[in-house]
């Protein structure tokens, strides 16, 4: 068995195409145009090459961007007065805080501080509250929401499947759990120092890989035709991979390649949470 990709290129440009018009079509109604603030902190070549795709990313759908870029040495209460006063623009629709960011800051305080309806990231509390109970009107997370939308449009039969995430970030591994309960799989959560971890990962139809450790999953512990989502990003002689061992693409029904699988997800869903950031505030 040689497992179908999970094409996260080909989903992600239908979101963008699907953005596109809606932007369009509300610019046509007299609408409002969205505009996505970013937020870097420090030097650090990779989330500056990021920066500058999603901003790109921005502009190919007709949503306006503006950069912010800070030294590595400005403070929290620094990136605090930043913050507020994007809350304060009223032309700016959604605010990214490019992470991480240096080890100084308290983005604990920088997350809080965020106008809830311009976290793009849905990391606030009121959003992560909102997804968590299952309310609409939240923000959900870029990666878990693409993640989902992914599998859906890949004809992927999420209700009644057993689906096993390892992984319990905030950020990726809980709210991924949420979202699949929502859309009625029954959902395991397993983590690195889950016992026994290969009985559970091997029961999973659908099992989704975002511990950060690389080669955590050997084909041994795949079931055979199942879906394999690899969200980690994990670097191992220079090149980006994610939990995954050799093998599993020979097990997997289906499977995400890494990278190009769920990374141009979350950029595409950064670009529709900015769009619908800006319909909330404006209806």
């Amino acid at each position: 068995m040689t497992a179908r990709v999970l094409d996260g290129k080909a989903v992600a440009k239908q979101v963008y195409e699907e953005v596109a018009k809606a932007v369009n079509d509300r610019v046509a109604r007299g609408g409002s145009r969205p505009r996505l603030a970013t937020v870097l902190v420090g030097d650090d070549p990779a989330s500056a090459t990021y920066i500058a795709l999603k901003q790109r990313n921005a502009r190919n759908v007709g949503i306006e961007s503006e950069d912010h870029r800070l030294p590595s040495s400005t403070t929290t209460e620094e990136l605090l007065a930043v913050v507020q006063t994007l809350n304060r623009n009223d032309s700016v629709s959604a605010i990214l805080i490019q992470q991480p960011t240096p080890k100084h800051i308290d983005m604990r305080q920088v997350v809080l501080a965020l106008d809830p309806i311009k976290d793009v990231d849905g990391f606030h509390p009121i959003n992560a509250g909102l997804v968590a109970l299952g309310f609409t009107g939240g923000v959900e997370p870029c990666t878990p929401a693409g993640i989902v939308l992914l599998l859906e449009r890949s004809g992927i039969q999420i209700e009644g499947a057993n689906a096993v995430v390892v992984g319990r970030s905030n950020l990726v591994g809980k709210p991924t759990a949420l979202l699949l309960l929502k859309r009625n799989a029954t959902v395991t959560v397993c983590h690195t120092r889950t016992q026994g971890l290969a009985n559970h990962t091997k029961a999973a139809d659908i099992l989704v890989c975002a511990a950060g450790h690389a080669n955590l999953i050997s084909r041994e512990m795949v079931k055979p035709g199942s879906v394999v989502v690899d969200v980690s990003t994990n670097s191992v002689g220079g090149r980006q991979v994610g939990d995954l061992g050799p093998g599993v693409d020979a097990v997997a029904g289906w499977l995400t390649p890494n990278p190009g699988g769920v990374g141009p997800m979350t950029r595409a869903m950064l670009i529709k949470n900015t769009f619908e950031a800006e319909v909330r505030r404006r209806g």
